[in-house]
């Protein structure tokens, strides 16, 4: 069986829930001054967010979540002999579940990232990018990678696809369908296999009657090295944020090696705004079958064109 640490606990329990009936407090006063959907804040929303962890340092994220008014807990699992040779992927899921099984048992959307996910300032404040009272939401990706955007709502928001759990929102209904997919999942998967487990989330939660959302900018970066998992896959070895929605939080993991290294930030950051303008513009973020079959095909390009407007790397 998995073994996680849950640490930064309250003192105590009750102090725990006091708070817990506080915060519950403050967010039914706030859908009570019949706030639009759009004017909706992550921190408004979220009821706890995990943070996905093994060894990594998580301290500047941890508080940098915290300080965005978030209820933040590290998820840090503890190596086991069997663990030996499982690969990277499967440990990878491994964590994902459990984080989905605690989700699951939540009244609010959960926040989920992983240990490297670099937030931008004000993060807590950002638009949360799906309508919260809608009952068929699966999941929202915050950081994208490889993503495709399907429709837009009226109110703005983005149904779509990516690839990475980086970081995402998820409801407790489709945490649920979730651990279903983990489950079956690890039936047939050797768990010293490589997977791509990641890529069929959002397909999986479609064929259960869910949606699922991604955000007009990226809420984060992913500051993680180098995987060499994936590139000895014939995958890429990196993937970043094509466009951010503000500057980041701190430094990411990938230009602290040897100190502060500038010129390899400004680098990727260049890389990866490139790549997504070249995404919009070879029709990979908004393809064209789903234009032409789109019934306000004006808004779908003016959310895909508008977004890559953003001076700021």
């Amino acid at each position: 069986m998995l073994e996680l640490t849950l640490e930064n606990k309250k003192s105590s329990n009750s102090q725990a829930t006091l708070e817990k009936m506080l915060q519950n407090s403050e967010y039914t006063q706030r859908k009570s001054q019949k706030q639009t959907f759009s004017s909706l804040q992550i921190a408004d929303v979220i009821g706890r967010a995990f943070i996905i962890a093994y060894k990594e340092q998580t301290n500047l994220l941890q508080t940098s979540l915290i300080n965005e008014g978030l209820q933040c807990e590290v998820l840090r699992q503890k190596h086991q002999p069997q663990y030996k040779n499982f690969s990277p992927s499967y440990l990878c899921l491994l964590n994902h579940l459990r984080a989905w099984q605690i989700a699951a048992r939540e009244t609010q959307p959960t926040l989920i990232v992983e240990a490297d996910f670099v937030p931008v300032v004000g993060f807590g404040k950002l638009p949360l990018p799906f309508n919260p009272n809608q009952t068929d939401v699966g999941m929202c990706w915050l950081y994208t990678c490889a993503s495709q955007v399907y429709s837009v709502s009226a109110d703005g928001y983005a149904e779509g696809f990516s690839v990475s759990t980086v970081a995402y929102i998820v409801t407790p209904q489709g945490a649920a369908k979730l651990i279903n997919f983990a489950e079956e999942l690890m039936k047939s998967l050797e768990p010293n296999a490589y997977s791509t487990w990641d890529t069929y989330l959002d397909n999986f939660l479609r064929r259960h009657q869910l949606k699922n959302y991604i955000p007009f900018r990226n809420y984060g970066e992913h500051g993680g090295l180098p995987n060499l998992e994936h590139s000895r896959h014939g995958l890429s070895k990196t993937h970043r944020a094509d466009v951010l929605y503000n500057q980041l939080a701190f430094m990411p993991m990938y230009a602290t090696n040897h100190g502060v290294d500038y010129f390899t930030f400004f680098s990727v950051r260049i890389q990866a705004r490139i790549k997504g303008i070249g995404r919009l513009l070879t029709g990979k973020f908004l393809r064209l079958p789903i234009l032409k079959r789109s019934t306000v095909p004006a808004r779908l390009a003016n959310f895909a064109i508008r977004r890559q407007f953003f001076l700021s790397i």
